[in-house]
């Protein structure tokens, strides 16, 4: 049986449990980046009480990876760089909110080569997050 490719259709949806499997991924990101001292910059830009954060990304995620769009379902459309441009974020910030999701991500009991995948695409609105926060704040 051939399985569609990672970013096909709802492949990645599937690959990753389905909302289920993410909101575990979420749920193992945010406790690392809890437990993560280096992590503590990048926490201190989230609210104390982390369950609204916890659904939203969650939602996006469904919706990013080819399943249901549950973010705009519930909250509305978003533009992931202009949202986070409120904050300072740089690399540093994009690379440790990498680091904690790499090893959230480590956790599944996924494919290795989806959680490759998931990785690798991750970096795509990190980097622009970084980008669209020093444009934003050059300006101020």
């Amino acid at each position: 049986m051939n399985t569609p490719a990672f970013g096909t259709g709802d492949a990645s949806y599937q690959a990753a449990g389905g909302i289920d499997g993410l909101r575990r991924l979420v749920d193992d990101f945010y406790r690392l980046m809890d437990e993560t001292p280096a992590a503590a910059s990048v926490r201190q830009m989230h609210p104390d009480d982390l369950s609204g954060s916890r659904d939203k990304l969650a939602c996006f995620l469904s919706g990013w990876l080819g399943g249901p769009r549950l973010y705009s379902e519930r909250y509305g459309s978003i533009a992931i760089p202009s949202f986070h441009a409120q904050w300072p974020i740089d690399a540093q910030h994009a690379s440790v909110w990498l680091t904690c999701m790499r090893d959230a991500i480590a956790l599944q009991r996924w494919d290795p080569a989806f959680s490759d995948y998931l990785l690798r695409q991750l970096h795509v609105p990190a980097q622009r997050i970084v980008q669209a926060s020093e444009a934003r704040h050059a300006q101020a």
